[in-house]
């Protein structure tokens, strides 16, 4: 590890952890004040949905071009500035007073959010080469982390603080934060992969014609794996009040043990990768998210249907990191890019797709379908994995 101290990389990957969970933090106060923010802005279901195609649109957009941004600045730069402009976004929608003006702040804010995941996960997967150990499920887990915190903070201080002030609050707070831990990452330059690691090669900052495929199926893998998380996210608490007929307090409580259980899957995703492998646990993660999901779907009691609900989420825990991991590593952080978006657009397609499937058949059945798609991540993994061996 030339260059860098034992007590260098351990300051490194504490920033980088902060950052992670800073994100989730950040993003899940702004989430919890969305109905506020529909009540100020006088939107329709309609046109708040479109707004908040902002965030979507500037995220994908960004994603795509953060990679470059990282090639000529670094890593830890783009991570640094896209952390301000996040913190500085985020109060920005309370400030409006209507659909569109809410739908341009939220493209700034997605943005932000868009390159700030880019450029963080592209330095992750230096400093994961860099130690040798794959460590990478544990900044996932820092940000999920984060995202629970923000979300309790909100419904906290949803009754005692205005929607203006409590993200005023998280800009204040969030830049203070970047200011300290990002002077850790300015200070230290972004380690060097070994010289056994695809990165190590001088052109392996762009995908070449034969990583390419590689990079776009680890991608397909993250894109799996984030349509689960979007369809749980929106239709957990409604399969449980509307199919099993709970109260609206049991029913929030579906994704609540989803999202534990996909923390906890990540805090100890590190000693799995060990144990097992990148590939077995892929296969592993995508198998058992699958069989977790029949449970959830189509249980037909609550307790059933929760620990399904559990099993999901230790299987997916660990996919996407180790899905944008992987990319990282065949094409830096044009492979993270790549990766990124189709994971991001993965999320945006899992809830209205089960919204259709709902239509067309029932709520129950449509959410399968993210058992079917679980079981192709892992099917793919596995070809993968045989494709690179022959």
């Amino acid at each position: 590890m030339p260059g860098h101290t034992p007590s260098d990389l351990s300051r490194l990957r504490t920033a980088l952890t902060v950052f992670f969970a800073l994100d989730g933090f950040i993003f899940a106060g702004w989430v919890v004040r969305i109905p506020d923010i529909k009540e100020q802005t006088n939107a329709s279901a309609t046109t708040l949905g479109l707004a908040l195609l902002g965030v979507s649109a500037g995220a994908v957009v960004t994603m795509i071009l953060t990679g470059r941004l990282c090639r000529r600045y670094g890593n830890h730069q783009v991570t640094v500035v896209c952390a301000v402009l996040l913190c500085l976004s985020v109060a920005l929608p309370p400030l409006t007073h209507s659909a569109l003006t809410l739908g341009a702040v939220l493209l700034v804010f997605g943005s932000a959010y868009g390159g700030i995941n880019v450029a963080f996960n592209s330095a992750a997967v230096d400093l994961v080469h860099t130690l040798r150990r794959p460590i990478m499920p544990s900044f996932h887990a820092a940000f999920s982390l984060g995202g629970m915190a923000g979300a309790g903070l909100g419904a906290l201080v949803a009754g005692a603080l205005s929607p203006t002030r409590h993200l005023l609050g998280l800009t204040a707070l969030g830049l203070l934060v970047t200011a300290v831990t990002g002077r850790v990452l300015l200070r230290i330059p972004p380690p060097a992969p070994p010289q056994d690691t695809p990165q190590a090669s001088p052109r392996a900052h762009r995908p070449r014609t034969g990583t390419r495929p590689l990079v776009l199926t680890f991608g397909l893998i993250a894109l799996c794996t984030a349509y689960g998380e979007g369809a749980l996210a929106d239709w957990s608490a409604l399969h449980l009040k509307q199919d099993l007929d709970v109260t609206a307090g049991v029913a929030a409580a579906g994704y609540s043990c989803f999202a534990l259980a996909m923390t906890l899957g990540r805090l100890t995703g590190t000693r799995l990768l060990e144990r097992l492998g990148q590939t077995r646990t892929l296969v592993a993660g995508g198998t058992t998210a699958a069989i977790g999901m029949l449970l959830g779907a189509l249980a037909p009691a609550l307790w059933i249907v929760l620990v399904g609900f559990v099993i999901t989420g230790l299987g997916l825990a660990n996919l996407f990191p180790v899905a944008i991991e992987r990319a990282g590593t065949l094409a830096g952080p044009d492979g993270v890019a790549i990766a990124s978006t189709l994971g991001y657009g993965g999320m945006l397609l899992g809830p209205p797709a089960i919204g259709f499937m709902a239509d067309w058949f029932s709520l129950p059945l449509a959410l399968t379908s993210v058992a079917v798609l679980a079981a192709t991540a892992a099917a793919i993994a596995l070809l993968a994995h045989r494709a690179t061996q022959r």
